[in-house]
């Protein structure tokens, strides 16, 4: 394995020494034993009590989690096959997509993060399948990140999928790093938002938000 000794920002998984890291792109199995073993030694650190039968399995029902569902958006080839189809009909206005149920991880504290996002575009030669934008949005969300990077990449991932600057990102969600810890306010919502080519323009923000359920 490569050494680490020299690049402590290394995106890797750090072994327990930290002077080695382990191939990212390594089989799912494989990511999830290391990370069982690691999670095992966190409860042990803890003082759980490995042998309660409730939680014998812990450690690999979390690595599983973790590389199969809540975090599998860290590996390009889980992004969703996208299917566009020509825009035979002209169809120059809005497209919308509203109350798309979202759920991430802050990378800050690895609790969840949580809500609805809204996607808008204007077509130009192609439109997208309706279900691919829901996928895409879910599996960008997939990992480990903070709202604003979330709302950011979704945009520009779209503005490549669909070859248009004109594309609209709002998200609003709930925090559990907020809620559950720290200042315990489990009122406030995060709202972001994401604007290219003519969604800057007053107008068809108004518009867009205008068409939005309202929040």
């Amino acid at each position: 394995m490569p050494s680490n000794k020299n690049n402590p920002q290394n995106n890797g998984v750090y072994n327990s020494n930290a002077t080695q890291v382990i191939d990212p792109c390594m089989l799912a199995d494989d990511k999830q034993k290391v990370i069982a073993f690691h999670f095992a030694k966190i409860m042990d650190s803890l003082g759980l009590d490995r042998n309660d039968p409730s939680l014998q399995e812990t450690p690999n029902r979390v690595a599983k989690m973790y590389v199969n569902e809540v975090f599998r958006g860290l590996d390009s080839r889980n992004f969703p096959k996208v299917t566009l189809f020509e825009n035979t009909g002209g169809y120059d206005e809005m497209i919308l997509v509203d109350r798309i149920a979202l759920y991430s991880y802050c990378e800050h504290h690895f609790v969840p993060f949580f809500g609805e996002a809204t996607i808008a575009y204007i077509p130009k030669d192609h439109v997208i399948g309706l279900s691919k934008i829901n996928r895409i949005v879910q599996f960008i969300a997939s990992k480990p990140q903070i709202q604003e990077k979330l709302t950011t990449e979704i945009g520009q991932k779209f503005n490549e999928i669909l070859q248009t600057q004109d594309v609209a990102v709002f998200i609003e969600a709930n925090h559990l790093c907020v809620a559950s810890r720290g200042v315990a306010d489990k009122r406030s919502v995060t709202r972001t938002s994401f604007f290219g080519g003519k969604f800057r323009k007053e107008k068809m923000k108004t518009k867009f938000f205008n068409s939005m359920d309202k929040f």
